[in-house]
């Protein structure tokens, strides 16, 4: 059970993963797979969309505002 390898560019502490290619920082940086860093903004909302992937249901992390 180890922990993520991921780190800030900001502050140089270790990320927190909150999904499978989603992790987040104390000081408002987060890391998404596919778009890389980013910076928080108070109207995300961090969820899981279920997409048919052949025969397969998988997860993936998205982002949504209000």
């Amino acid at each position: 059970m180890g922990a993520s390898k991921r780190i800030c560019p900001n502050c140089g502490r270790k990320m927190k993963q909150q999904f499978i290619g989603l992790f987040h920082c104390k000081c408002g940086t987060s890391w998404k797979r596919d778009i890389g860093f980013f910076e928080r903004t108070p109207d995300m909302i961090f969820a899981l969309e279920r997409k048919k992937i052949g025969s397969k249901v998988k997860q993936l992390p998205i982002i949504r505002y209000k």
